[in-house]
């Protein structure tokens, strides 16, 4: 088993734990995920099914430490992979589920895919009353609005 192999077993084998009833042991499973991906050694293919499969579990799992897990790594893998709008999208139409400190996490990823489709539902939240969640907005506005501008713009 070469390495690359053994990084997809290892994702293999947490996905299987995910199944688990313990939180504690899913929750490990998810920062194994996450370490993977803060390694960028996954093809962008292969990043991104992960990245859909956790997206999954933060809008499913009824567990808050299971959600923010799952969002830390997605938050994780947008330093080494491009996370494409229709990977976050479910995200973004189930936003309103979301409290706030995991909210602010969401719209941090929206940011992340540099499609405008994310920019009106960031943009409810630019005057939401908690600061985390405002502050994530603004910068998540202003990260969708500069890969907007002309490449010559942005030096200005």
């Amino acid at each position: 088993m070469d390495g690359y192999q053994a990084l997809t077993a290892l994702i293999d084998s947490a996905w299987e734990e995910l199944r688990n009833p313990d939180t504690g042991r899913r929750d490990l499973c998810l920062e194994v995920v996450s370490d993977i991906l803060e390694t960028g050694r996954l093809t962008q293919t292969d990043a991104e099914r992960v990245v859909e499969r956790l997206v999954t579990v933060a809008l499913s799992d009824e567990s808050y430490a299971m959600r923010e897990s799952a969002l830390h790594a997605v938050c994780t893998s947008s330093n080494c992979y491009e996370l494409p709008f229709r990977v976050a999208e479910p995200l973004a139409v189930g936003v309103d589920r979301f409290e706030p400190l995991l909210l602010a996490d969401v719209l941090s990823i929206l940011g992340c895919t540099h499609d405008q489709a994310a920019l009106p539902v960031v943009e409810r939240f630019l005057r939401h009353p908690h600061p985390e969640v405002s502050g994530e907005a603004s910068e998540a506005v202003k990260e969708l609005r500069w890969r907007r501008e002309p490449a010559q713009d942005k030096t200005a």
